[in-house]
């Protein structure tokens, strides 16, 4: 087996527009069939992307012979019990973010991938794919910043479809899981571990019921780390570092944006922009994941950091209706 035959639950937006693509550019894998509730919806979507198959049901999907990994961006109430249906019929798994609405949700495919460890099971944070987040790494690695002290993120855009599975109570929606969870995965991923308690503010939409504005510190003893994300503010994304010896603000930090990525490092006042070509960072995830697969290796983002950051979004939960700091 030279390529990954990829099977696709459901029509969602963020496959078409994202993953098929980066799956027909890719030398690893292919497209191999597709399935929605909707059989008539997943026969039009299988004829406007070039997919092979339609399959009658999300079984019939993780049942086929002709597949071997499934890409799951179904909402995220559904990501943990396809994910296990599909790591139980054999298949490896690529599952949209957050893995699951809280830690004790994701228990049953943090078993089901315990018990099968042939098979691959990665949460889909495209963003760690990046290569200016690979320089980001090496720039910490090689003692640039010092030790850092501070980490702020912000992850904004703009949304009041009523019919938008984000603003679904029962489907997990809100801020904080749709993209407060980049912020928190990119802190852990800057300090390089775990916050030792949290604080959190958010504000619940009282149309939606979920969180709309969060605004959130992190403490990782030494350093902090500050958010505020929003689906109903305009479009913004940036992460800035703060260390001892140096700072950086990364412009587009977890989407591209069809442009060259910047990272602008400041050290002793002097401006150096750091300038990476666009990168499909999507691309990217997909050549890694299938290149793992197909050579036996381990996940490239270990199950263990999505529980991590999953135990971090838990505690700002707490935090943000306590109001109060929240250990980990």
């Amino acid at each position: 087996m030279n390529k990954i035959r990829w099977g696709i639950l459901s029509t969602a937006n963020i496959a078409a527009e994202r993953l098929i693509p980066a799956i027909k550019k890719s030398p690893y894998a292919e497209l191999a069939a597709v399935a929605s509730r909707d059989h008539s919806k997943a026969q039009a979507f299988a004829q406007r992307h070039g997919i092979p198959k339609v399959e009658a049901s999300y079984e019939a999907l993780l049942q086929s012979p002709d597949v071997d990994a499934i890409y799951n961006p179904l909402p995220n109430h559904l990501h943990v019990p396809l994910s296990v249906q599909a790591v139980e019929a054999g298949k490896h798994v690529l599952c949209e973010k957050p893995l699951g609405l809280d830690a004790g949700d994701i228990a049953p495919l943090l078993n089901a991938a315990d018990k099968n460890p042939a098979l691959l099971v990665m949460e889909a944070f495209m963003y760690r794919f990046h290569p200016q987040w690979i320089k980001i790494r090496e720039l910490i690695g090689e003692g640039v910043f010092g030790e850092i002290q501070a980490v702020q993120a912000s992850f904004t855009y703009f949304n009041r479809d009523p019919a938008n599975v984000r603003h679904q109570q029962n489907m997990g929606g809100g801020a904080l899981l749709d993209i407060g969870c980049y912020c928190v995965s990119a802190s852990r991923f800057i300090f390089g571990r775990e916050p030792r308690s949290v604080a959190a503010h958010w504000d619940i939409d009282p149309d939606f019921k979920v969180d709309r504005h969060m605004g959130a510190t992190l403490d990782f003893a030494p350093g902090t780390a500050t958010f505020y994300v929003s689906t109903q503010s305009d479009s913004s994304q940036s992460v800035k570092i703060f260390g001892e010896k140096a700072s950086a603000l990364i412009e587009n930090p977890f989407y591209s944006r069809g442009v060259p990525a910047r990272i602008i490092l400041r050290r002793d006042s002097d401006d150096e922009i750091i300038e990476i070509p666009d990168s499909d960072h999507y691309l990217d995830q997909i050549n890694a994941f299938c290149r793992a697969a197909l050579n036996g290796e381990a996940v490239p983002t270990p199950l263990a950091d999505a529980l991590a950051n999953m135990k971090t979004l838990d505690a700002l939960q707490k935090a943000a209706g306590s109001r109060r700091w929240e250990s980990l």
